[in-house]
């Protein structure tokens, strides 16, 4: 039987069991306690309460904008749904850069308030001295390399990253410190699969892929873009598993036409 199995409570020790044993682990988005329980339910290894709600919950063009308060307000609620998967927690941007004190008192915070299991943090070695500071309080860290949403405004695109030789070697430096200073894993982000597949098999702890091909210990996707919920972003490592955006659209559609012609409520939905 799969450790995936057999936990009933998904732990950072259980993740690396099944980085040992091969077994992929599966990693999705959730911002709220409805969605959450449906995907705790299902089986997901891994619940990533992400900034990019800022894109898809709250409309804005980038990560950046969403605060501490409102990761801590959805991150409570996903918590609260969840029975099986580790929960993990973006800080959000400006809640930890450049400051190792401010980072901790933010991760605490979202531990305390949340009940959250782990906080993920973008950045190397830039960030070291914040990420020791956290786990020197017992909280877990997962780290995020390659594309770094948070820090868009710096590279101007969102294009494939590391592709260069500079780059790609100062990821890979990036990810052994991050492993050495103590993270108990990292997403890597639209990277080219070779250099992901080279990382991941050098490193003992488990590595998750967006855009960054099979050879990674797992995958996370964007609940919404998965689902077909958003339809304006469509990056090639995007698959969709369904086009809820069409479905709840007719949905809706049909209700309004029920009310408007009197067909609801009928008899039988009313007191």
């Amino acid at each position: 039987m799969s450790t995936h199995l057999k936990a009933k409570r998904v732990t950072t020790h259980v993740l690396s069991e099944m980085k040992y044993r091969g077994e992929k682990i599966a990693m999705l988005t959730a911002y709220d306690y409805s969605m959450a329980r449906i995907i705790d339910a299902a089986g997901i290894d891994i619940i990533l309460v992400g900034d990019s709600a800022s894109n898809v919950m709250a409309g804005h063009e980038t990560t950046v904008p969403i605060t501490l308060e409102e990761m801590i307000y959805m991150a409570s609620g996903v918590v609260r749904a969840v029975k099986r998967a580790l929960v993990v927690v973006d800080l959000p941007f400006g809640s930890y850069q450049g400051d190792s004190l401010q980072a901790l008192k933010s991760a605490i915070r979202i531990m305390k308030e949340t009940g959250a299991h782990a906080v993920k943090m973008e950045g190397g070695r830039e960030i070291q001295e914040s990420i020791s500071r956290i786990l020197s309080a017992g909280i877990p860290v997962m780290g995020h390399l390659g594309l770094t949403p948070q820090s868009i405004h710096k590279f101007g695109t969102y294009v494939v990253r590391a592709q260069q030789e500079e780059e790609a070697k100062k990821l890979v430096e990036d990810a052994h410190l991050l492993e050495k200073t103590g993270v108990f894993g990292i997403v890597l982000e639209k990277i080219p699969a070779k250099l992901a597949e080279e990382v991941t098999s050098s490193l003992r702890i488990p590595l998750i892929g967006i855009g960054a091909g099979g050879g990674v210990d797992g995958q996370v996707l964007v609940l919404h873009d998965m689902l077909g919920i958003t339809q304006e972003f469509s990056p090639r490592f995007l698959r969709r598993y369904h086009n809820l955006n069409q479905e709840i659209h007719g949905a809706v559609t049909s209700y309004i036409e029920d009310v408007k012609s009197r067909d609801f409520p009928n008899e039988k939905e009313q007191y």
